[in-house]
């Protein structure tokens, strides 16, 4: 899968203990992900809440049939995992059971609700990103500080590694509307895209029979990635942190493509019909850029701006947004906080350029 990429920009001695923790996820989400495995919801539960002592501890644990794919293979074979996890430090394993426990529980606490119909609020919205994205930030940002790589003050640092964490699932979460729905476990909090569909059902805004209701989806879109950007702030702050290079481009990748993500989604009734991606061209070119926080602040900078004016834009052909002040004000203040190290960025590159064209003139 594509995060297997970004592991790879981590330095060795952090590299398997991030891809064990990731695995280890990986096979829980699966159990919780499987609609036809369990013939009751108590059962899904008492093993999501017993994976931490039992996957993680018995080396012979697996679990056959469930799951489709790698992801069912991953648990078939699971002993294969668990032998590399029990010869990580101990820090790390401590790490890794901790947050497989914590998530096991919200996962479960999200197994009798219907979701068919998305979350009920935002603060729902909040807590189930938190349980399977905001964690992971945690974790990882303790492993970081347990292996040495990092200060120790940043496994202190709870809500910004949250915010990393649910800055990606949001994205993600907007992004997958229609494959979501279609599956019957959606996340769009119902207090949000209710106030733009009149028939109070989820399906509305994935074929709009009127021009209007192709008008109430993309308001709700609109929202819902403004909810998303006022994140920013807290991701670049927590990038600003760390000290590592191999680490900041392992927590800046995924953080670059999620505000790529956001501006392709904004606005773009395309997240109605099906997955909405970024060019493979865009994506390596992002990657190359990702290397300092110059180049990261230089990023958010430039989508930040292409959303203003994609919202000027739709305001003067008359377009009414209700989400319109609060979008603008998100991308103001990345704006704001990313100025300076973009303009830095952009000198470089000029001066860069103006030394090429320079040298192919006096080679000519």
């Amino acid at each position: 899968r594509s995060f297997a990429a970004v592991i790879r920009q981590l330095p060795s001695e952090m590299l398997v203990d991030v891809l064990i923790f990731y695995l280890v996820l990986r096979a829980l989400d699966t159990v919780e992900d499987d609609m036809t495995y369990f013939a009751t919801n108590e059962e899904k539960v008492k093993l999501l809440l017993s994976f931490h002592k039992t996957a993680l501890v018995d080396p012979e644990w697996t679990m056959m049939g469930c799951g489709e794919g790698d992801e069912r293979r991953l648990l078939e074979e699971f002993p294969k995992c668990h032998s590399v996890y029990a010869a990580l430090p101990e820090a790390s394993r401590r790490v890794i059971s901790d947050i497989t426990l914590r998530m096991a529980t919200g996962m479960a606490e999200f197994v009798d609700k219907d979701l068919g119909q998305g979350t009920t609020d935002v603060d729902q919205y909040n807590r189930y990103c938190h349980f399977v994205a905001g964690l992971v930030g945690e974790g990882l940002s303790r492993l970081f500080s347990v292996s040495g790589l990092e200060q120790p003050s940043l496994a202190g640092e709870l809500h910004l590694s949250d915010q990393m964490g649910l800055f990606l699932q949001k994205t993600n979460i907007i992004r997958d509307y229609l494959e979501d729905y279609v599956d019957g476990r959606a996340f769009w909090p119902q207090s949000v895209w209710k106030k733009y569909s009149p028939s109070g059902d989820l399906g509305y805004f994935a074929n709009p029979k009127t021009e209007e209701a192709s008008i109430a989806g993309l308001n709700c879109l609109d929202e819902l990635v403004t909810d998303a950007l006022e994140l920013a702030p807290d991701c670049l702050a927590y990038l600003s942190n760390l000290r590592c290079a191999e680490v900041f481009r392992f927590c800046a990748i995924p953080q670059v493509m999620a505000i790529a993500t956001l501006e392709k989604c904004y606005h773009n009734e395309d997240v109605f019909t099906g997955v909405v991606k970024i060019r493979k061209g865009m994506s390596c070119q992002l990657i190359n850029d990702t290397t300092d926080i110059v180049g990261v602040h230089g990023i958010f900078n430039r989508f930040a701006s292409c959303i203003i004016k994609k919202a000027n834009t739709l305001r003067k052909k008359g377009f009414k947004d209700p989400s319109y002040d609060r979008t603008i004000k998100a991308c103001q203040t990345i704006l704001e906080l990313t100025q300076t190290e973009a303009s830095k960025g952009a000198l470089a590159s000029l001066v860069n350029s103006t030394m090429v064209v320079a040298s192919c003139a006096a080679a000519s």
